[in-house]
């Protein structure tokens, strides 16, 4: 491949010293399991995001589904959110035994419409979960009014979004988790900030919800063999801390590449027939954890033209959740979520990586611009 959708490698050779120093601390340490780099990365980044209280733990899924498991679920519980996700988002209501409610996206910026939602809330709504899609934030004043309304929390999936902020109505930034009840990262290797293997990160402005999810990732207890209640293993791994403490003091400049990089793609892409570049909401500031352009027509045969080319692509996401087959006994049916499904025809992410040269953007812009349908 030579250009990949994600270079790994790059990334880690320049700043290999770093990251295998705090590696080697680990291991002379000896101490695998909650060991001091859990509780640093911790506080690390609740002042990244200005957050009272974060709590690592095993996945970004994981962040999800112990923020729901601090719900008291009732038989026939519904939580609302967007069909045009990564699985983990609808799959983690599921197993915390409520209902995904499936409403259709902004056409624009994929993102979940506040006034859509609210006019799907029932009496049995009792959990919202906004998507961060791609790097860019939904509009949680509208959304936290939404749920005041209805009674239900507001879980924040930011497994994409780390680093990203939004403007506030009053001209002040926000960042995820601190509007929500919690707010989940993923530390991913794809991620914006990546370890070696999985990770995730629960926000929360709550001292007595952040002690329930202590206790939740550690099977609901603090001392050892003694349990308050049923929890589970969900602990990060010391190593996989150590190594994003390492990576953490340059995340800042690796989003504000990706920013200059989707600049490049804007302009060189902008007046190209069919194809239309990421929307951005004016009060947001995108973290292009993937850079995802439409395709009004023909969108495989652009990706098999820029595969054909060295060229890294992908789709996220190829089939919407409410059209899974897991989720068939839900009810949905093809042309019930008309926007969501026309978008997962047409998207095609493109390489963003902070580690990208000028001649590599442009080598993508030209394949795209010599694509012939």
């Amino acid at each position: 491949m030579g250009i990949p959708l994600l270079d790994l490698k790059a990334q880690f050779d320049a700043i290999r010293d770093d990251v295998m120093a705090a590696v080697q601390r680990v291991i002379d340490g000896q101490r695998f399991i909650m060991g001091p780099e859990v509780a640093a990365l911790e506080i690390a980044i609740a002042e990244l995001v200005c957050v009272e209280h974060a709590v690592a733990c095993a996945s970004g899924t994981d962040a999800l589904l112990l923020s729901l498991q601090t719900v008291e679920w009732r038989p026939g519980d519904e939580v609302i959110t967007t069909p045009f996700t990564f699985f983990a988002t609808a799959g983690a209501v599921v197993n915390a035994g409520a209902r995904p409610v499936f409403v259709d996206i902004d056409p624009d910026t994929f993102l979940l419409m506040p006034d859509t939602v609210a006019d799907a809330v029932t009496e049995r709504t009792r959990g919202l979960i906004p998507v961060h899609l791609f790097g860019q934030m939904t509009d949680m004043e509208a959304f936290a009014s939404v749920a005041h309304t209805a009674g239900a929390v507001v879980i924040e999936d930011a497994a994409q979004a780390i680093g990203a902020r939004r403007r506030r109505r009053d001209g002040r930034w926000y960042t995820p988790g601190q509007i929500g009840d919690t707010a989940a990262f993923s530390f991913f290797p794809s991620k914006n900030l990546g370890g070696w293997g999985d990770g995730g990160m629960i926000l929360s402005k709550d001292a007595g919800r952040a002690q329930r999810l202590r206790l939740l990732r550690t099977h609901g207890g603090t001392k050892m063999y003694h349990h308050d209640f049923v929890g589970t293993n969900s602990r990060l791994d010391t190593l996989q801390a150590a190594v994003l403490l390492a990576k953490l003091p340059h995340l800042t400049a690796w989003n504000e590449a990706r920013r200059r990089n989707a600049a490049v793609y804007n302009e060189g892409l902008s007046d190209v027939e069919g194809i239309s570049t990421p929307v951005v909401d004016p009060a947001n500031e995108h973290v292009y954890h993937q850079y995802t352009i439409r395709v009004s027509e023909h969108r495989d045969s652009l990706l098999e033209h820029l595969r054909s080319r060295g060229i890294g692509c992908a789709v996220y996401y190829p089939v919407p959740l409410h059209l899974q087959p897991c989720f068939a006994d839900l009810g949905y049916r093809a042309g019930q979520l008309p926007v969501a499904e026309q978008a997962v025809g047409e998207v095609v992410s493109l390489p963003i990586g902070p580690e990208l040269r000028q001649d590599q953007l442009h080598e993508v812009i030209d394949a795209v611009r010599a694509w012939r349908p």
